[in-house]
């Protein structure tokens, strides 16, 4: 199988099953906002203005725009999958919300932050530079990106690529067919480091934080020649 016809049906897959089956009962699980998303977050909105906008891409159900509004700070969320904007839209009926991917964000200093929290396991590894480039590009000069980086056991990444690859799948190292709906992507640190440098993005804190079966590398980031106030 042709692989970038593989990702495109991963992608086509994984917004649709966001639309159908995690839409609806997303919020009905009611997982609470872990302490160290809470103060990455809180960080982000911190170094915003009063009245200032945070971009939240993707935003899926809106999980933290309540933070962000009642800090007083604005909030634009986008998101590629519509049935995950309407729940946002409910919660928030003022929100400005846009059903935009991450690959085709094309804002121009726009926003004082960035956060894109979970999220980008669903990111192939071609586009990741893509993707950081484009968060990098949507916020002003001197504005934080909150990203988190999913992690999981090194061996079960190891014995499904190995799987898939027997399957006749062409996958690379590092990508996972059987969680989140069929695909997710556990890049190396050594991976994002590298790509964060290359677009020019320096890390100003990180940290991390664990579930059950996998943990979150958090990283709060600014581009070249910022300096944080």
């Amino acid at each position: 199988m042709d692989r970038q016809e593989w990702l495109e049906e991963r992608r086509a897959l994984a917004e649709a099953q966001f639309d159908a089956l995690y839409a609806p009962t997303y919020d009905a699980d009611d997982v609470p906002i872990t302490g160290t998303h809470q103060r990455f977050v809180t960080r982000v909105i911190d170094s915003c203005p009063v009245g200032g906008t945070i971009l939240d891409a993707p935003c899926g159900i809106g999980r933290y725009f309540g933070m962000i509004l009642a800090a007083g700070r604005q909030v634009v969320g986008i998101d590629q999958s519509a049935g995950m904007l309407a729940q946002a839209r409910a919660k928030h009926p003022d929100a400005v919300l846009e059903k935009i991917g991450l690959q085709e964000l094309a804002f121009d200093a726009q926003f004082d932050a960035a956060i894109c929290v979970d999220s980008m396991e669903n990111v192939f590894p071609e586009d990741w530079p893509m993707v950081l480039g484009n968060l990098r590009r949507a916020v002003r000069p001197g504005g934080l990106v909150y990203l988190t980086v999913e992690q999981i056991d090194a061996a079960g990444i190891t014995r499904v690529f190995d799987e898939a690859t027997a399957d006749g799948l062409p996958v690379v190292r590092g990508e996972h067919t059987r969680r989140g709906g069929g695909y997710h992507f556990y890049p190396t640190e050594d991976q994002v480091a590298g790509w964060l440098a290359a677009e020019g993005l320096e890390v100003v804190v990180e940290g991390r934080s664990s579930g059950d079966s996998y943990g979150y590398h958090h990283l709060l980031v600014r581009g070249p020649g910022d300096s944080e106030e």
